[in-house]
């Protein structure tokens, strides 16, 4: 009898422990549309095993719409962790990007400004934690106009936010791990951190993802997951691929945000187009088996 009580006592232990341990990884998330048909968006996550999503936000949403998330995401078990918006017109290129993108060009910033809001409005609607975005090519002299402008419009954004509870992401690509978390210490609201893409850094030629993941430490709150190359024309990014057939090397970066203490969501993105069910499901499984495999 002791020896069978013995035995129990030490499942339930090791199950207490296998518990605790998941409870410490990173979970496994997806970009997901729920703007049209949300029910069926929220739907297929949870059939395809997803407990989290990011989603693009729609300026036609409202609070009517925030209770159906809200509803929907405890129907079926599946957290929003941040909302995206990029602001329009932007063009996702060398050329054209520093001019066009985000709160650095200082001649949209009050016509931005105002959609921002409205997106960090309907985060507090919906109980979304977060806002994230690309805010633009942040320059990396720090004494510049521009950045001095870009730092106080930022500032502002984020006292306004934090004022609603909600926490601001910024998505790494078009500047430098170093000049991004120059620009958050000096903004310094404390409600400021990294949504870290780990192909944006190689497709805009900025760093390794592996080296910014150490650089960004505790700033780094969740991840968007893709795979690129490195560009080989100057004027244009690089290439997306297919996890993992690109220069992203994943075995090293779930070891790095092991190192660093992330528990945070690691959403799958995809740019490529066309039908990617199966990618998707394939690319879930591959990123559990790493993280079992290194947490």
């Amino acid at each position: 009898m002791k020896r069978g009580i013995a035995r129990i006592l030490l499942a339930i232990t090791f199950a207490f422990i296998s518990l605790s341990a998941n409870a410490q990884q990173p979970t496994v998330g997806l970009i997901s549309n729920l703007n049209g048909d949300s029910e069926a968006a929220f739907k297929r996550l949870h059939d395809a095993g997803f407990k989290a999503c990011q989603t693009g936000y729609s300026t036609s949403w409202n609070q009517e719409t925030a209770e159906k998330f809200k509803a929907l995401s405890a129907k079926y078990d599946v957290h929003i962790s941040a909302l995206v918006y990029c602001t329009p017109n932007g063009r996702w290129n060398f050329t054209e990007g520093p001019s066009t993108i985000g709160l650095v060009p200082p001649i949209n910033r009050m016509l931005y400004l105002d959609m921002y809001r409205r997106a960090i409005d309907f985060c507090a609607m919906a109980d979304i934690p977060a806002m994230h975005s690309h805010f633009g090519f942040i320059p990396e002299e720090p004494t510049s106009e521009i950045y001095v402008g870009f730092i106080e419009t930022m500032r502002d954004l984020c006292k306004y936010a934090k004022d609603k509870g909600v926490i601001i992401y910024c998505e790494t690509g078009q500047e430098t791990p170093t000049t991004l978390i120059r620009a958050i210490r000096d903004i310094g609201t404390g409600n400021i951190f990294v949504n870290c893409d780990t192909a944006n850094l190689i497709l805009y030629g900025k760093a390794n993802p592996v080296d910014a993941i150490y650089q960004f430490g505790s700033l780094l709150k969740e991840l968007h997951i893709k795979d690129g190359k490195y560009p080989t024309d100057p004027y244009a990014l690089g290439r997306e691929t297919k996890i993992p057939e690109g220069d992203v090397d994943f075995p090293r970066v779930i070891k790095a945000l092991k190192d660093v203490g992330f528990k945070g969501v690691m959403t799958i993105e995809c740019e490529m187009g066309g039908d990617n069910t199966q990618y998707l499901i394939d690319t879930k499984k591959y990123l559990e088996d790493l993280v079992q495999k290194t947490y």
